[in-house]
């Protein structure tokens, strides 16, 4: 059965205080992309949907889930595997044409046996940070979380689904 994960909508921008350790790499990253872009002809992976890289890595060095992001018909999809963690340690927000993906792992074992006391903690926490494509509707968001996977789809506005037009391929 399908957990639905709310989707909160905030208007809020990125500052310096948010992006963290990585903003002064942010220029260095962006002057590689734009050599590969000349070099291929083709924008650097990720750059078409507006994934945000330097959020790979938490604070704690907790690495971020791969996504998976598709696009359909009528929505796109965002589909991310997240073992381990429930319905209520995931937020997912849309916040100035961003979605933004986190989440939070807290366990703590203990054992006590004869002789032995065994105590483990672990935690930690990523972010992952999207802007979304043009003819996105925010208003109709949705995210679901099934047996540790989220899934967040993003339908298209009804004005993007009119304008899309199937062009013909023809042999020469």
């Amino acid at each position: 059965m399908a957990d639905k994960v709310p989707v909160k909508s905030e208007t809020k921008s990125m500052t310096p205080s948010t992006l963290g350790p990585w903003v002064p790499f942010e220029s260095l990253r962006r002057e590689v992309d734009q050599i590969f872009d000349r070099f291929t002809g083709f924008p650097s992976f990720g750059r078409s949907f507006g994934i945000d890289l330097p959020f790979l890595t938490g604070g704690n060095g907790l690495v971020a889930p791969a996504v998976d992001i598709v696009e359909k018909e009528k929505e796109y999809e965002v589909t991310a595997e997240l073992p381990g963690l429930d319905e209520k340690n995931i937020d997912v927000k849309v916040t100035d044409n961003t979605l933004t993906i986190k989440g939070e792992k807290s366990e703590e074992k203990e054992s006590r046996e004869k002789d032995r006391y065994l105590s483990e903690r672990r935690y930690g926490s990523f972010v992952r940070t999207f802007s979304l494509p043009a003819g996105v509707d925010a208003s109709k968001i949705e995210a679901n979380f099934t047996k540790g996977v989220l899934t967040v789809k993003l339908p298209k506005t009804a004005e993007a689904l009119k304008n899309e037009k199937k062009i013909e391929v023809k042999a020469v």
